[in-house]
């Protein structure tokens, strides 16, 4: 009778456990600022009416020879946004958590001037992996970015 209770009690425990986990992912890891692997630029992710955008806060390239006047968006393949300025430009967009992925979201590539489909995921806590593709994510990259701190 006892084995009983306890087996009882232990799954009623698992399974609050279980539940208070799921409650608790809302996608908000993702919130902060990330460099990409090979040092060229800085991103910063932020939440938005319940969606994840990201905004470019420093590139390698991103300013023009007097180092503070930021470039424009030259490469746009839409001539009207060619104005914008790259420093804080949103090259995430609309990106939806469920699960462990955040998903249905798009990815700006500012040397391409595309917009290409994305997907993130996080391989741990300070390491993001952004996959940009085209159609379907087999046919796409992925880029890895560290957490900043």
């Amino acid at each position: 009778m006892k084995t009983k209770i306890f087996l009882g009690a232990l799954l009623l425990a698992v399974l609050l456990w279980n539940t208070a986990l799921g409650q608790t992912k809302t996608g908000d890891e993702i919130i902060g600022t990330w460099a990409m692997e090979n040092g060229e630029s800085k991103i910063r992710l932020y939440k938005q009416h319940g969606e994840f955008f990201g905004k470019m806060i420093w590139s390698k390239d991103m300013y023009e020879a007097d180092g503070k006047t930021s470039k424009k968006d030259v490469n746009n393949t839409n001539v009207n946004l060619r104005e914008r300025f790259l420093k804080d430009l949103t090259i995430l967009e609309h990106f939806r958590f469920d699960k462990d992925e955040w998903s249905d979201g798009k990815i700006y590539d500012i040397k391409s001037g595309k917009t290409y489909s994305c997907t993130i995921k996080l391989k741990n806590q300070d390491v993001m992996l952004v996959r940009g593709y085209i159609g379907i994510s087999l046919l796409g990259k992925t880029v890895s970015f560290n957490r900043v701190k």
